[in-house]
């Protein structure tokens, strides 16, 4: 049984929602985690789809149809069918996880666009916030594909201290938030 999702498997799962879906306005799906890097061509698949969906009225509408579909909540975020494996997590608004950005996605240079159909809009979001996002959860995977994003998307280090700390200052865990800054940093200087 495959436990993980590949771009091609994405793609194929949002065409089919987007047959069924009714009404007119789109849904603005906005990929963050492993998912972004896996539309992005750096990872070949991903335990779990992470999508954020900035509008809330939109949120509100993908709900609906999954929940009529057959999904179910799973988890805090988490979807999925009961005869399937993939959980797709589902964050409203700005929210990535815990951590809230300081911009919505859909705003110009917040998201890369990777696909359209009828329906659904596909982004993946941009590599500071994709940054920002993964580093204050801070795992050892996350560090490692924050360094090699720095390299991928040669990410301004100005630009992404200057976001980040901005970002961690509204954040509850701004101490530890920072602390994984400079470990990234220090590990990015390391390995020039």
């Amino acid at each position: 049984m495959n436990y993980r999702t590949t771009r091609e498997d994405l793609f194929n799962t949002l065409s089919a929602w987007d047959k069924v879906m009714t009404g007119r306005e789109k849904i603005h799906l906005i990929a963050c985690g492993g998912t972004a890097l896996t539309l992005l061509g750096y990872k070949e698949s991903t335990k779990d789809v992470d999508l954020m969906v900035p509008n809330l009225s939109e949120y509100k509408r993908l709900i609906t149809f999954l929940r009529r579909t057959g999904y179910r909540n799973c988890t805090t975020y988490g979807w999925r069918r009961p005869e399937e494996t993939m959980i797709y997590d589902l964050y409203a608004g700005n929210r990535v996880y815990e951590t809230e950005l300081l911009d919505s996605p859909l705003k110009r240079g917040g998201h890369r666009k990777i696909r359209e159909w009828g329906k659904i809009y596909l982004g993946a979001l941009n590599p500071i916030d994709l940054i920002i996002t993964k580093m204050f959860r801070g795992t050892q995977v996350d560090l490692e594909d924050c360094l090699m994003l720095l390299h991928q998307e040669k990410v301004s280090l100005k630009a992404l201290k200057q976001r980040y700390q901005e970002t961690a200052s509204y954040d509850v865990s701004e101490t530890k938030a920072l602390r994984n800054l400079e470990l990234l940093l220090k590990r990015s200087r390391e390995g020039k």
